[in-house]
């Protein structure tokens, strides 16, 4: 049974840091890919960064690129998302994903089979 658990959400001001970790159990996390999403009240669920394979290919959104580093401890079996520079439309419930191979569109949701149960992220101005 794979459970994906993640954790350091919270709430920062404009121009702060977070990281977000996502712990695995059941799932090995540089055997395939894994990602990272996010969803705000009244919004679609957006993808913020995924990485394959223990990082030999990742993806960033268009709004998080060189603020947003996604990274991996496979020893710890966990997925990190590093956060700087965090602007009030950061805001979201941040989800863990993760994908039984190889993802055919990293930013798609339908890609990933697994959920974490997410962790909220508020950036205040």
């Amino acid at each position: 049974q794979v459970q994906l658990v993640e954790s350091g959400g919270g709430s920062v001001q404009a121009g702060g840091s977070l990281r977000l970790s996502c712990t695995a159990s059941g799932y090995t996390v540089n055997n395939y890919c894994m990602g990272w999403f996010r969803q705000a009240p009244g919004k679609e669920r957006e993808g913020v960064a995924a990485a394959c394979s223990g990082g030999i290919r990742s993806w960033y959104g268009d709004s998080v690129k060189g603020r947003f580093t996604i990274s991996q401890d496979n020893a710890k079996n966990t997925l990190y998302l590093e956060m700087s520079s965090l602007k009030p439309e950061d805001t979201a419930m941040y989800y863990c994903a993760a994908a039984m191979g190889w993802v055919m569109n990293w930013s798609h949701p339908r890609d990933y089979g697994y959920w974490g149960q997410g962790t909220q992220v508020t950036v205040s101005s």
